[in-house]
């Protein structure tokens, strides 16, 4: 990163860091918009906000069965496939923000990219065929 600034992505262990985390994985194209420190910083930021106000919206609008210890209001209304598909459309509309804000248009992306990926592997093939 060199003359820049430090980068500080702070961990989230709160539900909604653990929720947007997992969809993420589910869901790689959102991992590709938003590839780089700068980027990355932005979506969590304004993914947890905006996940964590569809939740209450969504807790506000259906009802949840009464609390009995086995699983969260949260873990419950995603159970829902509607309620899980709006949290993932969410996450998609901010990475597609993200990735289309200018002030990241320089930003270089986290790990190689797809040309270099394939130098590797016909690199791997040569050496290991």
């Amino acid at each position: 990163m060199g003359d820049q600034e430090q980068l500080w992505i702070p961990l989230v262990d709160e539900p909604i860091g653990s929720i947007v985390g997992a969809l993420q994985a589910m869901h790689p194209e959102i991992d590709e918009l938003v590839s780089s420190p700068h980027k990355i910083l932005a979506f969590r930021t304004f993914a947890y906000i905006r996940v964590g106000i569809l939740l209450g919206q969504l807790l506000v609008e259906h009802d949840v069965p009464e609390y009995d210890g086995t699983e969260t209001w949260i873990e419950a209304l995603l159970r829902d496939p509607r309620h899980e598909q709006a949290v993932v459309n969410e996450l998609r509309a901010v990475a597609e923000e993200v990735a289309a804000d200018p002030r990241y248009a320089d930003d270089e992306q986290i790990g190689p990219d797809d040309e270099a990926r394939e130098r590797f592997r016909e690199f791997a093939r040569k050496q290991l065929g």
